[in-house]
């Protein structure tokens, strides 16, 4: 399996950790939409949110809390934006699940 997540939590790729525990990285999206923009990855893989199981409910719940960690951790205390994108036309790239935290500036109400 080639994929380039799966090298990061190993190793083989350098990235800019943030977080990391037995279960999740994080590290810095090498393109940044906003002031803080972490990728936080489960080092299971998972291709995307349509390929989740039953038995992977505590590895998700496990992903949601590094990302309340990274987010203080960053000083998000006036909240940031959790987001998954599942598949290509959601403009999903890579075949990891994957979630990206945004925050460091205001970002209203609108999604996108």
């Amino acid at each position: 399996m080639d994929c380039i997540f799966c090298e990061i939590i190993k190793g083989n790729i350098p990235s800019t950790k943030v977080y990391e525990d037995d279960f999740v990285t994080a590290f810095n999206d090498l393109n940044p939409q906003m002031p803080v923009h972490v990728l936080i990855v489960p080092k299971k893989h998972i291709a995307s949110a349509n390929d989740i199981e039953e038995n992977d409910a505590e590895l998700i719940g496990k992903v949601f809390l590094a990302a309340k960690k990274i987010a203080a951790s960053m000083g998000l205390e006036n909240g940031y934006r959790i987001i998954n994108n599942c598949g290509e036309d959601a403009g999903q790239t890579v075949k990891h699940l994957h979630f990206h935290l945004l925050g460091g500036k205001t970002m209203g109400d609108k999604i996108i």
